[in-house]
């Protein structure tokens, strides 16, 4: 509701500034300037801090629940809070609407590793583009094998750091090393925002409740 009335008023506003120029007779320029510089300021307000950039996990949340229309962004609502069924519908939207392998290999390896079958993530792996995904994908199954040794040398070469943390927190759950992965855990989430903070946040609701006490 907040954001349907956030909604109203950018729009309220940009016409409030439309009729405004046309009736002082202001440059066709000049409206067609203040009309994209509204549209940006609406975009960044209503999609591009929830998503990237806000740290509230409640906020994100309210926000990701009102993505339905969008897939590639409500899979990660339905993944993080295990709604299976919806899950799979989601997904099938997915697929349907993207055609491209290298568009569907990062949400197939998702997907994969939510159903915990490596397989499904192996088979996708080589088709991410994004190299930090494919190499944070490349690490988890690594880790699945045994490998932990190799999986902590592979993820070196990731530049996000929540990924990096986010993976040492499992190498070392995985190792019972639990006071390791709880401040690695803490790591990934103090450096995320928007959904990938959201997601790392409900994860750890299950698995590592301690490393969300005290995170700013």
């Amino acid at each position: 509701m907040k954001r349907f009335r956030w909604s109203i008023t950018v729009y309220f506003v940009l016409f409030v500034f439309v009729l405004f120029v046309l009736f002082n007779d202001y440059s066709p320029i000049l409206i067609v300037v203040g009309a994209v510089v509204a549209c940006l300021i609406a975009f960044i307000a209503q999609f591009y801090c929830p998503a990237v950039l806000e740290k509230r996990v409640d906020r994100v949340e309210s926000f990701l629940r009102s993505q339905k229309n969008n897939p590639a962004l409500y899979i990660q609502y339905v993944l993080a809070n295990r709604l299976d069924d919806e899950a799979r519908t989601v997904m099938e939207k997915l697929m349907s609407k993207h055609k491209q392998a290298a568009v569907q290999a990062t949400f197939k390896a998702a997907y994969g590793l939510y159903r915990k079958e490596m397989a499904a993530v192996r088979e996708a792996v080589p088709h991410i583009r994004h190299a930090d995904y494919r190499t944070y994908y490349e690490t988890v199954l690594l880790l699945e094998e045994g490998e932990s040794a190799q999986a902590r040398e592979h993820l070196e070469s990731i530049k996000k750091q929540w990924m990096r943390s986010a993976l040492l927190a499992e190498i070392e759950l995985k190792a019972g090393n639990s006071e390791t992965a709880i401040t690695h855990a803490r790591e990934a989430v103090s450096a995320s925002r928007g959904v990938q903070r959201y997601v790392l946040h409900k994860e750890y609701e299950r698995t590592l409740p301690q490393a969300l006490e005290a995170v700013s």
